[in-house]
């Protein structure tokens, strides 16, 4: 089993950056592949960017693509999420989401993580 904290949220003006962080508990954070999802007032929870057990894989959702990047750290059993050119349409609780696999296959689903933080809330003001 793992535990999961996000921290870095905040408020922040459009064309902004922020970086989320997601730490782990456990001595087997390695061999879980992870995930950042996002859900905003009044819409379903909705995938962000996931990464490989090694970190080898990313994949992103099409919305994020060249703005966000997933990466981890797993001497720290931390998961990042560095958010650039950030827009009102980015404003959302963030969640960061865990699977044991060590295969290269990243969910795009909530239905994919087994484990999940309580979220940190990102607002992006125009």
């Amino acid at each position: 089993q793992v535990q999961l904290v996000e921290s870095g949220g905040g408020l922040v003006q459009a064309g902004g950056s922020l970086r989320l962080s997601c730490a782990a508990s456990g001595r087997t954070f390695s061999s879980y592949a992870m995930g950042w999802f996002r859900q905003a007032p009044g819409k379903n929870r909705e995938f962000v960017a996931g990464i490989s057990w090694s970190g080898g894989w990313t994949s992103y959702a099409d919305s994020v693509k060249g703005r966000f990047t997933i990466s981890r750290d797993n001497a720290k059993n931390t998961v990042y999420l560095q958010m650039n050119s950030l827009n009102p349409e980015d404003t959302a609780v963030y969640y960061c989401g865990a699977v044991r696999a060590r295969g290269p296959t990243i969910a795009t689903s909530q239905g994919g993580y087994d484990y999940w933080g309580q979220g940190t809330q990102v607002t992006v003001s125009s």
